[in-house]
């Protein structure tokens, strides 16, 4: 590709990031992942339209760099090969001038991109790369990049976040802000945090054309599926059964496919993003791996798909909720987070740093029956004792105490307080 036409893209690109009004633009937790100074890729991963370029974008102009930006989910880029990089820099170099920066976007649709960033970090450029497929840019990063990188996993917006571009007060103590936040939670857990889908009207139809590009281009053609249909039906079902343990030879058998082309297919669908799994807490290996739970990274893809029946499940999504939420302040921490479930008891979310459990967590949308309540802090308090933690929190949609129970005490927080804080 010659550099005329590049100049031509790359031009037209540049307006569209600088048209970007950063003062509309809410601060997210992970900007905190970013460095300038660091001689590693910044590469910033998570699923279609979460907010990536966004982000770097964002990052880089406040920051005043000097810097050159290309997008490469750009149909006028699709005949681009890895022989046409030295055209791209010359391309870039005439619209931004001697760059110290360089923001590559969705850099995973061009074969070979690896040597090039390699070349550019050898050269003391500093890279912010972004991408959808987690495959992608871990496990063949870790290959070609030989640890020359720093991975930052961007999730659609946070309750906290989605709270701030709706002008919502997160931190006031009034009844009023506090009713107010109770209200901004409710529309989230049905709405779902994806940015774009904030101002659009046809969510529904915004939301069936991700679930199908994520289908179609995060998958399908990457890992050659030969059975596309049962990939999509498998997605809709783990998607409206969400928070549910991951049965591989029940799938098989619904699905009419083999065990292992279920494993295969639900490991892509992770892999893409659009799906998440929490592991089964234990000392074993074996059963760590053997055992799952399922849950959406967004809860839009429950609410806005044709023939969705789950949206009355507000538990469900409020445990969904936190389990994302849990994802964006651990994994940072290298601190995991795992569920445990007995023959009569379990517990939602078990932390743990180094194999040590550091805090207990259920949640439960509301706890006002004295039998929900019992059985929830009674979970927790066989967990306290079995893994010697005293870290123990109830997450609900209202209520605000702490419990005492067999000598533990139980925070029973309101999840507007603990989403926020």
């Amino acid at each position: 590709m010659n550099s005329r036409k590049l100049l031509t893209v790359f031009s037209d690109q540049k307006e569209e990031l600088l048209i970007n009004n950063m003062t509309q633009l809410c601060t997210r937790l992970e900007e905190k992942q970013l460095s300038l100074t660091s001689n590693l890729a910044q590469i910033v991963i998570g699923v279609r339209r979460s907010g990536k370029s966004t982000l770097c974008g964002k990052f880089i102009r406040q920051n005043h760099v000097e810097f050159a930006y290309v997008n490469f989910d750009d149909d006028r880029l699709e005949e681009l090969k890895s022989t046409d990089f030295d055209n791209v820099l010359d391309a870039l170099y005439q619209i931004y001038g001697n760059f110290k920066y360089l923001f590559l976007d969705e850099v995973q649709n061009i074969k070979g991109w690896q040597l090039f960033v390699n070349r550019m970090l050898r050269q003391k450029v500093h890279l912010f790369i972004t991408g959808s497929n987690s495959k992608l840019l871990s496990s063949e990063l870790t290959t070609h990049l030989t640890g020359r990188h720093n991975k930052i996993e961007l999730y659609p917006f946070s309750f906290s976040e989605y709270g701030s571009m709706k002008g919502v007060e997160l931190h006031s103590l009034s009844t009023k802000a506090k009713a107010l936040r109770k209200k901004a939670l409710n529309e989230y857990l049905l709405d779902g945090g994806f940015p774009e889908l904030m101002n659009e009207q046809n969510k529904r139809g915004y939301i069936e054309a991700l679930l199908n590009s994520i289908i179609k281009n995060d998958i399908a053609k990457r890992f050659r599926i030969k059975y596309i249909e049962v990939l999509r039906r498998l997605a809709a079902y783990l998607s409206d059964n969400f928070c549910q343990e991951f049965v591989a030879s029940e799938l098989a058998k619904m699905f009419g496919v083999s065990d292992h082309t279920i494993e295969n297919y639900y490991s892509y669908l992770k892999e893409a993003f659009l799906l998440q799994g929490v592991h089964k807490f234990s000392y074993k290996s074996k059963e760590r791996v053997r055992s799952e739970k399922v849950y959406v990274v967004d809860l839009a893809f429950i609410s806005e798909r044709e023939g969705i029946f789950s949206t009355e499940n507000l538990g469900w999504r409020l445990e969904n909720v936190v389990y994302i939420e849990l994802l964006r302040r651990f994994r940072p921490q290298y601190t995991d987070v795992f569920y445990y479930r007995d023959k009569q008891w379990e517990v939602d979310f078990v932390i743990a740093k180094e194999g040590k459990v550091e805090q207990l967590i259920q949640v439960s949308y509301d706890v006002s029956a004295e039998k929900t309540l019992r059985r929830e802090i009674s979970g927790l308090v066989r967990a306290a004792e079995m893994f010697k933690c005293e870290n123990l929190f109830l997450i609900n949609f209202d209520t605000e105490q702490d419990f005492e129970k067999n000598g533990h005490t139980i925070h029973v927080v309101p999840a507007t307080e603990w989403l926020v804080d």
